[in-house]
């Protein structure tokens, strides 16, 4: 093996570089090791919300549990999505960039801790307590929007575009702030709550209307959702094996233990492989217009996929005799969020698929037929759960549903895409 020369000794190093934007079609690009140190602390704070949402399942609080874990994931996916925006159109890997990264890892945990408080002031029915929450995400925001404000200043062309991006996080950090202190009522809370996520959300698209938009990378952007989406599914496979061995330490194996651990990770292996059917970053590439509603479309995608954890978690707990949950109960809680993520999944092609001038993309046979195969299965599985079959048997039938899609796919989805990507 030959010696090759060290590069100059500046270029190891990271000093402050001017934001002028990434090129959109450079060859090669590639996720960070610093976008993925950050990706780790969101995939903490999923954790955390999907053992919340699985613990007030199980302890008989629907609500609370499932508006919670709502809370949490569109707040988390929606300040990840963003901040990956940025950094696919402007991260230098200069001291900068990883300090304003750093910081924004800081308010992840914070956000994480103040997880707990949030979904216990919605079982007392109250007032809702999302102090901690909230000045975590302020801490996670505001670093981003010092660096939008960095940008407009070194890019000239996109200044418009960078200020608005600014401003929109600056009003809407404001108003989480003033709506938290105030400790209003639920119902008061959700009415202001959404005015400002309307104001979160827009501001991509009023900020990307005022100029040329930003230089993000379509394939850059693909890797790095599809790497979030990976590290989501092994925290699920983490919590599945964590609660499956503590019911194995306290009860031994099992058929049922045995099965559920089984259809655990048959799901998870084919909501993976349903995903990545699909060559994102070469339907992003020809059809750029389409990202705003492929991106939002992946808050329903993260978001089912953390409460599948959460429901084999509440299947756990079943086992383990800790729910007061029934059998058709607990089968529910892994049932609803696989429909979730087979739908949000079927949306998401849908969206990014669409031709020009449509919203939503033809469906024809094929796709016709694969969902009409997921609802077989799923109504299948709620049918046995409500004629007295055992949950791990119905796991078991659960664990098929996304390998319809896959099997379609392989078997001949893969020429009608092959035919729809060389037409673009």
């Amino acid at each position: 093996m030959s010696d090759s020369p060290l590069p100059p000794r500046s270029s190891l190093a990271h000093p402050a570089q001017r934001l002028t934007g990434r090129d959109p079609a450079q060859a090669h690009r590639a996720a960070t090791p610093l976008e993925l140190f950050y990706d780790l602390t969101f995939v903490v704070a999923f954790g955390m919300a999907a053992n919340e949402l699985a613990h007030y399942l199980v302890d008989g609080h629907p609500t609370t549990a499932v508006v919670g874990f709502a809370v949490a994931s569109l707040a988390l996916v929606w300040a990840w999505i963003q901040y990956t925006w940025f950094a696919s159109a402007y991260d230098t890997d200069d001291w900068v960039c990883r300090a304003a990264t750093f910081a924004q890892m800081a308010g992840v945990v914070v956000v994480a801790l103040g997880l707990e408080p949030m979904f216990g002031s919605l079982s007392s029915g109250q007032t809702l307590d999302n102090r901690l929450m909230v000045a975590g995400y302020v801490i996670l925001r505001l670093p981003l929007m010092l660096m939008w404000l960095r940008a407009a200043r070194h890019d000239p062309t996109r200044s418009g575009t960078a200020h608005m991006y600014a401003a929109t996080i600056l009003i809407a950090q404001v108003g989480w702030v003033v709506l938290a202190l105030t400790r209003t009522s639920m119902a008061v809370f959700a009415v202001f709550g959404a005015v400002l996520l309307a104001v979160e959300v827009s501001g991509p698209v009023l900020a990307e209307r005022r100029g040329p938009g930003t230089p993000w990378h379509p394939h850059h952007l693909a890797e790095r959702f599809g790497l979030l989406l990976i590290i989501t599914l092994g925290e699920g496979v983490f919590g599945t094996v964590a609660a499956i061995n503590a019911v194995v330490h306290r009860e031994g194996w099992t058929l049922d233990t045995a099965v559920t651990t089984a259809a655990g990770l048959g799901l998870t292996i084919g909501c993976w492989w349903m995903y990545f059917t699909v060559p994102w970053g070469r339907i992003l590439e020809s059809r750029r217009g389409r990202v705003y509603a492929w991106s939002y479309a992946h808050i329903l995608v993260y978001a089912s996929v953390a409460a599948i954890g959460a429901g084999i978690h509440v299947a756990a707990y079943y086992l383990e005799h800790q729910s007061v949950l029934s059998t058709a109960e607990s089968v529910f809680a892994a049932t609803v969020p696989v429909g979730g993520y087979c739908i949000a999944l079927f949306v998401l092609w849908s969206v990014t698929f669409a031709p020009e001038g449509r919203r939503t993309a033809h469906l024809d046979g094929l796709h016709a037929a694969i969902l009409a195969g997921t609802a077989l299965i799923l109504g299948l599985v709620v049918l046995a759960a409500l004629t007295g079959v055992g949950m791990a048997f119905c796991l078991a039938v659960l664990a098929l549903t996304p390998w319809v899609t896959v099997l379609g796919f392989e078997l001949v989805g893969h020429r009608h895409m092959t035919d729809e990507l060389s037409e673009r």
